[in-house]
């Protein structure tokens, strides 16, 4: 049975980080969703418009996977968010995979509480809203038990296969990233 991801897409979303999550885990086989914060249509950062599967209000139960994209404003309506920080800290509680990319960790992961005693990454100058529990880290892509976080749009492909390699393992990942003609580590 394919693993359940939910991407959650708030106007003013980094379009890269978007795209290329929902492309590589739909490549990997995963049964993705694409889910608007406020509504089914959504605007990214640049103006590439986006039609949702569904709201966030509709979503019921808990997928095996959310992704955060950042972008600005985006990630900032993300954290803004009761329903979602409820959401998140579901997911962690749960250890399902959670994963945030570009500001997404610093503006909606730290306020729900998860990085706490974590180690995390964000876009350069956000590890400002990191409160002092969680230790930052300037690597491209980390992993803390069932969180991943990442730098921004030119570490979406290494995110997204990271969350694949999370999903459906290593082997999985690998093939993914040879055929996507990626870089290995």
């Amino acid at each position: 049975m394919a693993k359940k991801v939910i991407v959650i897409l708030a106007d003013g979303f980094e379009e890269i980080e978007a795209v290329t999550a929902i492309d590589v885990l739909r490549r990997a086989g995963a049964d993705v969703v694409v889910a608007g914060l406020t509504g089914k249509n959504t605007a990214g950062a640049h103006g590439v418009r986006i039609e949702a599967d569904v709201a966030l209000q509709d979503v019921k139960g808990l997928p095996d996977a959310i992704v955060l994209p950042g972008g600005m404003p985006g990630a900032k309506h993300l954290g803004e968010s009761k329903r979602l920080a409820e959401i998140i800290r579901q997911m962690n509680q749960a250890k399902k995979l959670v994963g945030a990319i570009c500001a997404a960790p610093a503006l909606a992961l730290a306020p729900a509480g998860v990085l706490d005693g974590r180690k995390a990454t964000c876009y350069p100058g956000f590890e400002r809203s990191f409160s002092k529990a969680i230790t930052f880290t300037e690597e491209r892509v980390v992993v803390d038990g069932n969180i991943v976080t990442s730098r921004g749009p030119g570490s979406a492909l290494e995110f997204s296969l990271q969350l694949v390699e999370q999903l459906a393992g290593k082997e999985k990942a690998e093939r993914l990233r040879q055929a996507l003609l990626v870089s290995s580590r």
